[in-house]
């Protein structure tokens, strides 16, 4: 499943064992970055500590939905496996769209987003795979859509952070936990 043994949840320091059993709690299973990460505690920190930041984040236009968008569409052209099936399920979920994340992954183009979402996410593409194109003109199409130059700030942050994520869990096998495939599907059935 990793090229990369997970370490026994036993050995992990505190603070990460912790945590990770508050996502198991909540979620109702481990996804599979946390323990691969884990093998170095240090990175973990850093890595949580940064992924937090931007995807928690309570400031700025970026809906909790927007963010996952940014994650699925540009973790789809870094053709990383798990991040689309992780995150596009986190994306179904918010947006409350089981087929969303599909047509983000596969051509975020034609799928069923605003006006706003699509310029949002050009701009994330274009620092994916061109970042050094980046220009004015690029800022001042995310102006029209009412975000400002922190939120593109949030795009190419979320965008580039993803980047070292997608790279990681590719080369390292990092495969998608099996929850994460329904996720977002179909309703919850009601008690």
């Amino acid at each position: 499943m990793s090229r990369y043994p997970h370490p026994a949840l036993t050995d992990l320091p505190e603070d990460i064992r912790g945590r990770i059993l508050e996502v198991q709690e909540k979620a109702g299973f481990v996804p599979n970055v946390f323990l691969a990460l884990a093998r170095r505690p240090a990175e973990w920190r850093a890595f949580f500590a940064y992924h937090d930041a931007l995807m928690l984040k309570e400031t700025g236009h970026l809906t909790k939905g927007d963010r996952e968008m940014i994650v699925t569409a540009t973790s789809a052209a870094n053709h990383c496996l798990y991040c689309v099936v992780a995150h596009g399920a986190i994306l179904r979920i918010y947006e409350k769209k089981p087929l969303l994340a599909d047509q983000v992954a596969v051509n975020y183009r034609k799928a069923d987003i605003t006006p706003r979402q699509r310029a949002m996410l050009d701009f994330a593409m274009k620092v994916c795979l061109h970042s050094h194109n980046i220009e004015d003109a690029d800022f001042a199409a995310l102006h029209a859509h009412g975000f400002d130059d922190e939120d593109a700030w949030d795009i190419a942050a979320i965008t580039a952070f993803f980047g070292l994520s997608n790279r990681m869990a590719s080369f390292s096998g990092m495969m998608p936990n099996p929850e994460f495939y329904l996720m977002g599907r179909v309703p919850k059935q009601k008690g």
